[in-house]
């Protein structure tokens, strides 16, 4: 395993492991719409320089543009966006373990569908986490009673399968990322204007004194390491690693954020939440286990000699 692996797997697994801490802190005075909103302008405003340099800024031709806004409503739109606006009333932690969950919806999604087949394991995995999903509320059952935190946990779920769908829409249409900067850029550059519409619509009030140097520099992290830089390092490996192989990163995303919200946030962390974690991560990890994931060996067809 060459450096650039190595380091596109670090990049990948740390990086997405603080989103939801860079979320949170970016919710705490700025309207989550404008934390989202500014995070993908700001990331196709990063991304225009880049492109104009290698003389790649060009026009998609429509078919590839209404792909690309499919891709950026479903995933950065409805995913991304709606995950930030719940975190307005969610714990970083609890988000991200909710978040844990997005396989399940995406298996189940895709077996409705035809595109997976229901075996045993399947079965295990689907308990396991529906385990998981019990004991994160053991405790805090009370909490759904709160107008705030219910509303949170439905935004969250529609959250969650806005990304199923995009994910399994990707699938569906076997998507060739020739040029991957480019339809980043516009997915990048849509989704922005789109939430930022959503963010002067929808705040009651916006008063850009009152948001603070730590959120701003918040959204500015998201903007450079959340988007672009981690966008690159996921699809580099799934370039010379299995896609099964680059999926177990998320696990490492679980638990890296759910630490980082104690350590930072002083989130509490109970019992019952690290036997959520535990049951969710290992659910997951039984629906999507395939023969030869843990070995990572690089595909040498997609290597430079």
């Amino acid at each position: 395993m060459n450096s650039k692996t190595i380091i596109a797997i670090f990049v990948v697994a740390i990086v997405w492991g603080t989103t939801f801490l860079g979320i949170k802190i970016g919710v705490e005075t700025v309207p989550p719409w404008f934390v989202a909103g500014l995070r993908q302008l700001l990331a196709a405003i990063v991304l225009l320089p880049f492109l104009i340099f290698t003389k790649n800024l060009k026009w998609i031709g429509w078919r590839n543009l209404r792909i690309q806004l499919t891709l950026a409503s479903l995933m950065l739109v409805g995913a991304n966006g709606l995950t930030t606006v719940a975190e307005e009333n969610l714990t970083s932690s609890l988000t991200s373990l909710i978040s844990a969950l997005s396989p399940i919806f995406i298996f189940v999604a895709s077996m409705a569908i035809g595109m997976e087949k229901f075996t045993y394991r399947t079965m295990v995995g689907l308990m396991m986490g529906f385990f998981g999903v019990l004991f994160i509320f053991w405790d805090g059952i009370n909490d759904v009673t709160n107008p705030s935190y219910r509303l949170g946990l439905l935004i969250l779920i529609i959250a969650l399968m806005c990304w199923g769908l995009g994910t399994i829409y990707t699938k569906k249409i076997n998507l060739q990322n020739n040029n991957l900067f480019l339809n980043l850029f516009y997915q990048f550059a849509f989704a922005g204007a789109i939430q930022l519409v959503f963010a002067f619509s929808f705040s009651d009030r916006i008063d850009v004194a009152s948001w603070s140097a730590k959120s701003i520099a918040a959204i500015v992290y998201l903007t450079i390491f959340g988007s672009v830089l981690a966008f690159f390092s996921y699809h580099y490996l799934l370039k010379t690693l299995l896609p099964t192989q680059v999926s177990i990163l998320s696990y490492v995303n679980t638990m890296i954020s759910i630490f980082l919200s104690w350590l930072v946030l002083g989130e509490t962390i109970s019992a019952k939440f690290i036997i959520a974690t535990a049951c969710i991560i290992i659910g997951v990890f039984i629906i999507n286990y395939k023969p030869g994931m843990l070995k990572f060996r690089l595909m040498r067809k997609n290597l430079k000699p």
